[in-house]
């Protein structure tokens, strides 16, 4: 599908080098101020002006303008990527019949460590719901969030061939199509 814009926030494609306690601890000050040391400046990743304060992404500066503009429409000021459009995606395109958690997390497009902290924090932000049984939801916040970033990425409404795992696996998009389609009476 054509993608109109990448401007969105990304995780970084190494982060399988890092240990867990390293990978949970960027992951949790994702977005948090960061001070420059006296005499000493941050650059801006995007507009690349020098900050004294800057949010921080996994090593990476904004200033809060940038910040605010990488922030997608209806996020709730969460940092909405990819990776989350694929949860929201897979949970919202299947939600006939709730798909669970561990399948989830193997098919948002990160290593399985990451994916398991999205979506405990794209449940705590109140994206999705999971039972006591480990089977997602998408709530109506979740939708808005999931219509935001799609609109960003590729200028329209979500699309179940946007999600990664149309690339690998077309025929779990077509299960999908066809189980939306059966709820739809025949006319003829």
């Amino acid at each position: 599908m054509l993608r109109k814009s990448e401007f969105i926030f990304k995780y970084p494609p190494n982060l399988q080098e890092l240990d867990l306690a390293t990978m949970v601890s960027m992951y949790r000050d994702r977005g948090e101020p960061r001070q420059a040391a006296p005499g000493k400046y941050l650059a801006c990743s995007v507009t690349h002006k020098l900050l004294k304060q800057a949010k921080w992404w996994f090593g990476l500066y904004y200033s809060q303008t940038a910040w605010d503009n990488l922030l997608t429409k209806s996020s709730e000021g969460y940092p909405v990527t990819e990776a989350e459009l694929n949860l929201l995606g897979l949970v919202f395109s299947y939600s006939k019949e709730p798909l669970h958690r561990e399948f989830v997390e193997k098919n948002i497009g990160v290593i399985p460590k990451l994916a398991y902290l999205i979506v405990n924090d794209t449940r705590q932000f109140g994206f999705i719901l999971e039972d006591e049984h480990g089977y997602l939801q998408i709530t109506e916040l979740g939708e808005r969030a999931l219509q935001g970033i799609c609109r960003r990425i590729y200028g329209k409404r979500y699309q179940p061939e946007m999600l990664e795992i149309y690339d690998y696996d077309p025929d779990f998009v077509k299960r999908i199509m066809v189980d939306a389609d059966s709820d739809q009476p025949s006319l003829f």
